[in-house]
């Protein structure tokens, strides 16, 4: 048996007044979504252990099957991973968003849309005016990029840049636990340096440091300059934040022998670096780019043919999540719409014999597979966590899924959307229960 998680990157939502109390899952026409959930078996995950961030690599690697409790180290290790950075034992490695502040606002995370390009001639001009012995930021994607300090504390307070859209920046720069009274990075009671290591209020000093300095090098790029002409938001500021260690995570074939290759397809540095880990091949799709406007049908040809190879594939798709941070409901509705017409359809026009006609018959032909001989192929669907269009950013409610599995009894789930799957057989799961049952 084969397996494809189709990870549909915060599309869980809140009801929205404007689409009559409905979420925008039950407004959209989604009938291929629904024609999984009919065909298959539903409920709901709860992707968020209590006491952690809801973030994208929480949930992310909780869908996987990890303990938060053990592998959490935030997301600078693994996009460190991703990009192919390798963490001395010593490093702190932290995920940097170029930002655009204004005035005293933070008025987005993404600087509105940067391309990796501009953010690379943005990132090597940090370096090269703050970048010593023991600073250095890396390029990433588009406006996630990397900044590992060697001796860095992790035990330090960092505000998620996309939690914090139109509120005051200096009221959210880094702080030490005992100040914050939260953790967004590692739970820890010690914030000592220890041999080698930064206290974590010099940490702190540093990163504050560098994020006022940052602001005085970029204001004036000529880049910049030329984005703001153009009517384009500034990338003006680093904001450092999801700072920890090199992670140690058994690989999927580790845990299930079952697996004995798998691939990850995303265009986010954060779940390329969890593919490393799980010991899964990146496959990189031309046009993806972890956006709104990504190759929707090239990604789900990757995941195709990636079957034909893999045992287990991940398709990530980040669109849903970056709408949700722009609090902005026609283009996630939109979003909504793409995955299901232009990856959803062709994926299961390819794995299920007699496709079209079976959706008109509203049943499933015996299996799924990926060709005469080729094997039976299950696949889930879901999302990581809600980005709401209200809230703007994650929250930590269960999100629904759904698992098709060959030759299983469907439930009476009709729709998939975050009421519907409130039914479904397998109730509400936590933990690695997901992908123990997906597995089976």
């Amino acid at each position: 048996m084969k397996h494809l998680i189709i990870l549909a990157d915060g599309m869980a939502d809140w009801p929205v007044e404007k689409l009559g109390g409905k979420t925008l899952l039950q407004y959209a026409d989604t009938p291929h979504f629904d024609f999984l959930a009919r065909n298959g078996r539903c409920g709901m995950l709860k992707t968020i252990p209590d006491g952690f961030h809801p973030g994208s690599e929480v949930a992310n690697s909780s869908i996987l099957g990890y303990d938060q409790h053990i592998v959490f180290e935030g997301r600078g290790p693994l996009e460190a991973a991703s990009i192919g950075v390798e963490l001395a034992d010593d490093d702190l490695a932290l995920r940097c968003n170029l930002v655009c502040l204004q005035g005293d606002l933070l008025k987005n995370h993404s600087c509105g849309r940067l391309e990796t390009e501009e953010g690379d001639v943005l990132i090597r001009y940090l370096q090269q005016h703050l970048g010593n012995d023991r600073i250095h930021f890396y390029t990433g994607v588009q406006y996630r990029h990397l900044l590992v300090i060697k001796g860095g504390n992790k035990h330090i307070q960092c505000t998620p840049p996309h939690d914090i859209p139109l509120q005051p920046w200096r009221e959210n720069l880094p702080l030490s636990p005992s100040q914050g009274g939260g953790m967004n990075c590692q739970k820890e009671n010690g914030i000592g340096g220890g041999e080698g290591r930064m206290s974590s209020v010099e940490t702190i000093r540093l990163l504050r440091d560098l994020i006022l300095k940052s602001q005085e090098l970029l204001k004036d790029h000529p880049l910049n300059l030329e984005r703001v002409a153009r009517g384009m938001d500034p990338a003006n500021s680093i904001w450092p934040w999801g700072g920890g260690y090199r992670p140690k995570m058994q690989t999927l074939m580790e845990r299930y022998p079952s697996v004995k290759s798998g691939a990850v397809i995303t265009a986010v540095d954060l779940i390329r670096g969890i593919g490393k880990y799980a010991g899964l091949q990146v496959i990189d799709v031309p046009g993806a780019t972890g956006l709104w406007d990504t190759d929707y049908e090239g990604k789900a040809q990757a995941a195709i043919e990636a079957l034909k190879t893999n045992d287990f594939v991940y398709l990530h798709v980040e669109a849903c999540d970056e709408a949700g941070h722009d609090g902005d409901l026609e283009l996630k509705l939109r979003c909504i719409d793409n995955l299901d017409q232009r990856l959803v359809k062709p994926i299961l026009g390819a794995l299920i014999k007699g496709e079209a006609e079976t959706l008109r018959k509203n049943e499933l032909s015996s299996s799924l597979s990926i060709g005469e001989g080729r094997g039976e192929v299950a696949i889930a669907l879901l999302p990581d966590h809600p980005t709401p269009v209200a809230h703007r950013t994650h929250t930590n409610e269960p999100i629904p899924f759904c698992i098709y599995t060959p030759g299983t009894e469907p439930d009476q789930v009709q729709t998939f959307d975050e009421v519907a799957c409130q039914q479904g057989t397998y109730g509400l799961l936590h933990g690695d229960e997901f992908i123990e049952e997906f597995m089976k």
